[in-house]
């Protein structure tokens, strides 16, 4: 093994999971996804329709969508999708009235769609619009889809498993201001239903993932060269968080940094 080989073992371990695990935790309980049609969503999405959840899928890509269900349909399993943009707020404001109706009882909500964007201030001052849409991915989407889907989380014991960033455990980096903002917003809400939502027998977990090679990440050419995770690495280490007692998930190089 090289030095570059040894180093990306150290920093970022192999992720394994135990299907038996997963059909015992996953198999006909209704989850879930937002952003499933790329990177972490879509690996996720697939890993759940391997184990037979039945599915409620969320993103932009309504193509990849229908992908998606259409698998899941021939492996025999339940699976829906709606195709949104989850920083429109009338098209989320009319999702949240409809979802309870289709989804009373629900075992998992993995919020998983995320908008990255780098830009220094100085550079923003005519783009507002920028920390807009980034803040209501990131942040509004979260808490609206939680706030709905409360009644049907609570019915089945369920849980909320929000996909953070390491990067929010870090001192502040120039560029990322609108970004680290919307993703530090919705670590202090999640902490925060972690305590409220705890008597209500919910249960809220967050993964401050490190690097993941995805579109969104890859977009940043230097972050493309860099080790990482695989998307499908990163739906393991979601899912073994899911299935467990842990209210969060950091890598081990991160237990000195932050909350």
């Amino acid at each position: 093994m090289n030095l570059n080989n040894c180093w990306r073992y150290l920093v970022y371990p192999p992720v394994d999971i135990d299907d038996d695990a997963l059909l015992t935790h996953f198999a006909g309980k209704w989850v879930v996804v937002t952003g499933a049609s790329s990177g972490i969503g879509e690996k996720l999405a697939l890993r759940l329709i391997g184990v037979k959840a039945k599915l409620y899928l969320m993103a932009r890509n309504e193509q990849k969508l229908k992908t998606l269900c259409d698998i899941a349909k021939a492996r025999g399993t339940e699976a829906h999708y709606i195709a949104i943009d989850l920083r429109d707020r009338a098209q989320l404001d009319e999702l949240c009235r409809d979802l309870p109706h289709r989804l009373p009882c629900l075992s998992y909500l993995f919020c998983n769609a995320g908008k990255s964007i780098h830009r220094t201030i100085s550079d923003s001052i005519d783009r507002l619009h920028d920390f807009d849409r980034t803040m209501d991915l990131n942040y509004r989407s979260l808490v609206a889809l939680s706030l709905a889907l409360m009644p049907s989380l609570r019915n089945a014991g369920g849980r909320i498993v929000y996909t953070s960033s390491v990067s929010t455990l870090h001192p502040s980096f120039p560029g990322w201001s609108a970004y680290h903002a919307s993703k530090c917003a919705a670590n202090v809400w999640c902490t925060t239903a972690q305590r409220e939502y705890k008597t209500l027998k919910v249960k809220v977990q967050i993964a401050y993932m490190p690097l993941v090679h995805t579109p969104m990440a890859d977009a940043t050419p230097r972050y493309k060269r860099m080790p990482a995770y695989s998307a499908d690495e990163a739906a393991c280490i979601l899912l073994r968080l899911a299935m467990s007692k842990k209210l969060i998930y950091r890598p081990w190089w991160a237990w000195g940094m932050g909350i």
